[in-house]
């Protein structure tokens, strides 16, 4: 199971970098009237279990709700604005992001490694 981490307010952003310094971050950028976003967050969330990504922490981003938060993070790790999108922060950068149904977690593995 995902443990998600509503993100809702701009300064979570700084904190986020902050915290991919010690562990990685996943940003899932999610809009709630899609049906390839919700088909790309169902299939996210029943791979986890076996994706042997405990120590990620997730972030879950309500892009219809809180659109300048989601335009905040693609500017700030300078990444094109997708939704879905999955958006994997480490060192305060963003290493990996897919969109759609490109979004992979045997990628992101290959990228905390």
């Amino acid at each position: 199971m995902v443990n998600w981490n509503k993100l809702t307010q701009q300064n979570q952003i700084q904190e986020i970098i902050s915290e991919s310094k010690e562990t990685p971050v996943i940003i899932f950028k999610h809009s709630t009237t899609c049906s390839i976003s919700a088909t790309a967050k169902n299939r996210l969330e029943r791979q986890w279990a076996d994706a042997g990504l405990k120590n990620v922490k997730t972030y879950y981003l309500d892009l219809l709700a809180y659109r300048p938060i989601s335009n905040l993070v693609a500017q700030t790790f300078d990444v094109e604005h997708q939704s879905p999108q999955l958006l994997l922060i480490k060192d305060g950068v963003c290493q990996y992001d897919a969109s759609h149904l490109g979004i992979n977690l045997n990628e992101v593995k290959k990228n905390i490694a």
